[in-house]
């Protein structure tokens, strides 16, 4: 009869829209991420949250803490690699999956810097383990910089990749890492497809100490190599040469010693009554531009070792955060230039209570300007350098730690200037300015190689 589905036929509709519901919950499963591509979280997180805490408690020892058992031989074989060997490359296809899109995008249609972020620390740790072996336990000690070559307009598959580029079998190793539009199969990313590059240093612990132990070093081996040994060597020495002229060991040198003088004659012109002069409309005093966070720590941001946060969750909390400073000093949308040399000094643990506060402490044009500032850029830019401090709590507040200092760098399409008060805000601005003079001479350098190779050719 017309109108009525047989039995058979309602079960075996029954049964297909079944396996349709299946497919589509799979599927979102897959499609599942924590900010970090799922290639990347599957060598992160090895075990569920919940397994890690059941064996703590049975256990009645917290893995944060160190047990103070040595567990790396002393005398175990540490055999040269090759940069190759720990090379590793991860396809994100962004444009062909829009849910995995949907991670990635930000409210501007655009690809998300912070979360590229989090995939770029994960991916440093996946090529340090290539290197090091599982036996020690290798931690983020510093993003030394990341600089964003071309801006990700482009909807597009994107290729990261990277490699141990120097290691001299001490603890430490630096790695460096790119995000490049995905080349069709079997050819080569080229130069003007490369997004992003950056390098950071790892170091490698003895798990049960938390000391640091040796790692392999490298293997030389082409002209290439001896390029990228060399650039590490160099970024080498001068982490050593800044540790010795820190502010926290010298005081400022004599044009410094000017500047600060400059900019303190600034302040009493404006606030004399018989004096013409008043604060500009575009400068602000560095307190008027500070903001602050504070988020409790959860296990799904966790590092392979369970009960700490990966640094690839503060390098997007902290840029983040920097990108709504410089947006809230400028009243503008500000365009990313680079992240300067960042420390991670403390681990985060898990439960803790993370603590972030930005604070805009250099602009370029700057407000005073004395020899050796950085070139200026054409008006109406403004170069603002964002510096964000961290500091752990646990829950009680009966301890505090600081966990690293962010130095991020944008562009605003105004001109803006900002002006220190204290002493302590000076000792930031004369930091940050230093910063800049160092990455403007960084830039005159590789300009010049650059003129210099196309006039060989």
């Amino acid at each position: 009869m017309k109108g009525i589905i047989s039995r058979p036929s309602v079960l075996l509709w029954w049964i297909r829209h079944n396996q349709t519901l299946n497919r589509q919950f799979h599927t979102t499963v897959r499609r599942q991420t924590d900010g970090v591509f799922r290639e990347l979280t599957a060598a992160r997180v090895r075990t569920p949250w919940i397994e890690a805490f059941r064996r703590r408690e049975q256990e009645g020892h917290d893995p944060s803490q160190p047990s103070g058992k040595p567990q790396v031989p002393k005398d175990r074989e540490l055999l040269p690699k090759r940069m190759s060997d720990s090379y590793h490359s991860v396809i994100l296809p962004l444009a062909q999956d829009p849910w995995l899109l949907d991670t990635y995008t930000n409210s501007s249609g655009h690809i998300r810097l912070g979360t590229i972020f989090m995939d770029l620390d994960a991916l440093s740790g996946v090529i340090a383990y290539k290197h090091t072996g599982d036996a020690v336990t290798t931690v983020t000690a510093a993003f030394d910089r990341i600089t964003i070559n071309r801006p990700l307009l482009e909807i597009c598959d994107l290729e990261m990749s990277g490699m141990v580029t120097y290691a001299t079998g001490r603890s430490s190793m630096e790695i460096s890492l790119q995000v490049a539009k995905a080349p069709k199969e079997g050819a080569e990313v080229k130069p003007e497809d490369i997004l992003v590059t950056c390098s950071c240093t790892m170091v490698s612990l003895d798990p049960g100490t938390r000391k640091p132990v040796p790692v392999n070093p490298l293997i030389i081996e082409t002209e290439e190599e001896k390029r990228l040994y060399a650039i590490g060597e160099q970024n080498s020495k001068q982490r050593k040469e800044q540790g010795k002229t820190s502010l926290f060991k010298h005081t400022p040198n004599d044009e410094e010693s000017d500047l600060i003088h400059a900019i303190w004659q600034k302040q009493v012109m404006y606030h004399d009554p018989n004096n013409s002069e008043r604060k500009p409309h575009n400068v602000y005093f560095m307190d008027s531009t500070r903001l602050q966070t504070a988020s409790i720590m959860q296990p799904q941001y966790r590092n392979r070792h369970h009960f700490m946060i990966f640094g690839g969750f503060l390098l997007k909390q902290t840029f983040e955060l920097a990108f709504c400073c410089a947006a809230s000093f400028s009243h503008s949308r500000p365009s990313f230039l680079s992240l300067d040399p960042s420390t991670f000094e403390n681990p985060v643990p898990v439960g803790s209570v993370l603590y972030l506060t930005a604070t805009v402490v250099y602009t370029d044009p700057p407000l005073v300007s004395v020899s050796g500032d950085a070139s200026t850029p054409p008006k109406p830019y403004t170069r603002v350098q964002v510096r964000v401090d961290s500091k752990v709590r646990n829950v009680e507040h009966g301890e505090t730690k600081p966990t690293g200092t962010f130095n991020y760098t944008f562009t605003v399409d105004k001109e803006l200037k900002v002006m220190p008060r204290t002493y302590g805000e000076f000792m930031m601005y004369i930091d940050a300015r230093r910063r800049a003079k160092r990455v403007a001479a960084s830039t005159e350098k590789t300009a010049e190689a650059g003129r210099e190779d196309e006039e060989q050719r």
